[in-house]
């Protein structure tokens, strides 16, 4: 769909994908679907607003695992995890960089956060809605609840 090869998706290239794949709507349809996956209002469809969308809806189960997670994380109950709630959380000891002396236990802490980081926001703080949105993408390839709510206590030792 992306003519351009912008790695985004106009309006024009939306619907002309639509079209392509044998969806005939009107216009004005087009426009309120198209407005509603362009999450950031940019006027462009981006990779990861096209992929959020299209995600299955997460279970109350899967969710509720998520949250309690995210709170053993946000030592400080501010609700945005930050490297000073990392601190005796998270073993930096033992990341590669750290053993060989190239990155700080700060810096391990950071690359740590940015895989949860909102990619439009790498602002080194991570929001449970962005926690739940990267677990949200892990949610899409896991088919049952228990196996995901296992995994998550697992990983996260809940």
């Amino acid at each position: 769909m992306d003519d351009d090869g912008s790695r985004c998706l106009s309006l024009e290239e939306f619907n002309k994908g639509l079209e392509t794949y044998g969806l005939s709507i009107e216009k004005e349809k087009v426009k309120e679907i198209f407005s509603f996956v362009d999450k950031d209002q940019s006027g462009a469809i981006d990779f990861d607003e096209f992929l959020e969308k299209l995600r299955p809806p997460m279970s109350s189960v899967r969710k509720q695992v998520i949250k309690q997670a995210f709170q053993k994380l946000d030592r400080t109950g501010d609700g945005v995890v930050t490297v000073q709630d990392l601190q005796g959380v998270y073993n930096s000891k033992h990341h590669p960089k750290f053993k060989k002396g190239e990155w700080t236990e700060e810096q391990v802490f950071l690359s740590f956060l940015e895989s949860f980081d909102s990619p439009n926001d790498k602002d080194g703080k991570v929001t449970l809605d962005e926690f739940m949105d990267y677990y949200s993408g892990v949610s899409a390839s896991v088919d049952s609840d228990d196996y995901f709510v296992t995994m998550m206590q697992n990983s996260w030792k809940l």
